[in-house]
């Protein structure tokens, strides 16, 4: 005859790996992965991208504030497809590529907003200057890969990009509008 106890610790054992939801760690797959930013020029859109960045995130899908998101920019692989403009923004007024070669956005907190939508708050550093910033993003899940997509607005002047005579927003816009659409793998 069967030991109810002993039964109920073997029902418990089997359930447990179920129960217990862990937090999945993604990492970037850059080959499908865009980070996009558009400033304006005069009124017209001024598109840009970094061509080399990095994501990583660790998401509970069990819970819905419990989450982190790391983003590493090198702001020196910026491209706004023109040669000249690159070479501008390279310089002291802008991104100063000699003296800050990476921007970071660490969130600690990323809290699910709908079923597949999402809000990472936290620190955004760019050329030295620490900004609090909010990213929304959409999720989508399919197995061992996800893609999260997502836009937001900066102000260029609370980090410094556009100095000096590029200060005043009447011909470079205030506002940088940032997309992303990132497709990751889950970590192993």
């Amino acid at each position: 005859m069967r030991n109810p106890a002993v039964t109920a610790a073997l029902l418990a054992g089997l359930a447990f790996p179920f129960a217990v939801a862990r937090a999945a760690d993604w990492k970037l797959e850059p080959a499908d992965s865009r980070l996009e930013f558009a400033a304006s020029f005069e009124k017209s859109p001024a598109p840009g991208v970094f061509r080399e960045f990095d994501v990583k995130l660790s998401l509970d899908p069990a819970k819905d504030d419990a989450g982190r998101l790391d983003v590493t920019i090198n702001v020196a692989s910026a491209d706004m497809a023109s040669a000249d403009i690159n070479k501008a923004i390279a310089g002291a007024e802008w991104f100063d590529f000699a003296r800050f070669r990476q921007a970071e956005f660490h969130a600690t907190e990323v809290r699910r907003v709908q079923p597949n939508a999402f809000v990472a708050r936290g620190t955004l550093t760019l050329k030295g200057a620490q900004q609090p910033v909010e990213v929304p993003f959409s999720w989508s899940e399919s197995g061992s890969t996800a893609s999260m997509e997502g836009k937001f607005v900066v102000k260029r002047g609370a980090f410094g990009i556009g100095t000096g005579e590029w200060t005043a927003t009447d011909t470079i816009g205030a506002d940088v509008t940032v997309t992303f659409k990132v497709r990751l793998r889950k970590a192993a």
